[in-house]
């Protein structure tokens, strides 16, 4: 809370200094700190929640929808109702393009992110029980440190080596991670999401598995458990690579989106609100 009080007094004095004529945030701290300032000098804000948030809002959407005068979207239609309105996601402007070369054996890039405290031994163990990994395939591992891997092994990677490692590889296994899956579509890659599970003690909660509800019906990756990763799901995987061009509209009656206040629901901040 001091942070966000903290935040809040430096942008009260640059927006003492500067006109805008509109404040959007889809930050979680930053956007509690920013959007209700802004308000108090008369700039209309937006809140768009992130998309990795497929069930509800977070704890600084239900806030910031609680304090009111903040335009609120969601990138998950699901649970779209009352003040909370649809907003396309960031994953559809991307397209899945079929490259058919589905090579016997798949150069490979495995990353694990660098999640501190969280191993995820189950995700190793089950690429390597596909036979696919062998001395060209390249590990990030953070935490998860292991010796008896082949190929090249990093406990971290630089965003220069990364980029590298992916976009040399034919696919590219990953723990489900949002942050990850944009850089990977960025790069044009169509990626093994694989979910990290709290019961094997690979993360604070299920969140990862998440990431089967932002993929659905998009194409642009595919989202496994990893008792579903096998030889012929990696080898399919190189058959797609993504490409990046205009958002289409998640709901076909989306209105068009703009700052303007009648864009802003006034009314009691806590009806219609989404738990």
């Amino acid at each position: 809370m001091l942070t966000v009080i903290q935040a809040m007094l430096i942008f009260a004095a640059r927006l003492g200094r500067e006109r805008f004529d509109g404040a959007v945030s889809t930050g979680s701290g930053i956007a509690l700190a920013c959007l209700p300032v802004a308000r108090v000098r008369g700039i209309p804000t937006r809140y768009i929640e992130s998309m990795g948030r497929t069930h509800g809002p977070s704890m600084t959407g239900r806030l910031l929808h609680a304090i009111g005068g903040t335009a609120m979207y969601t990138q998950s239609p699901r649970w779209a109702r009352g003040r909370w309105q649809p907003h396309p996601s960031a994953l559809t402007s991307y397209r899945a393009v079929p490259t058919p070369r589905r090579p016997e054996s798949p150069r490979l890039f495995v990353t694990l992110g660098t999640i501190g405290g969280y191993r995820f031994d189950a995700l190793v163990d089950a690429v390597l029980a596909t036979g696919l990994a062998d001395s060209r395939t390249v590990w990030q591992l953070g935490t998860t440190t292991r010796d008896d891997l082949p190929g090249s092994v990093h406990t971290m990677m630089n965003s220069a080596e990364f980029e590298a490692a992916a976009s040399a590889a034919d696919v590219v296994i990953s723990h489900a991670g949002v942050g990850t899956l944009l850089t990977l579509l960025d790069l044009g890659l169509h990626p093994l999401m694989v979910g990290r599970r709290a019961h094997r003690g690979e993360h604070v909660d299920d969140h990862q598995a998440d990431m089967e509800h932002l993929l659905d019906g998009l194409s642009v990756g595919r989202y496994l458990e990893v008792e579903q990763l096998t030889a012929d799901v990696v080898r399919s995987a190189a058959d797609w690579r993504v490409t990046h061009g205009e958002a289409v509209d998640v709901a076909a009656d989306q209105r068009q989106i703009d700052l303007s206040d009648r864009e802003i629901d006034l009314s009691d901040p806590t009806k219609d609100s989404v738990a």
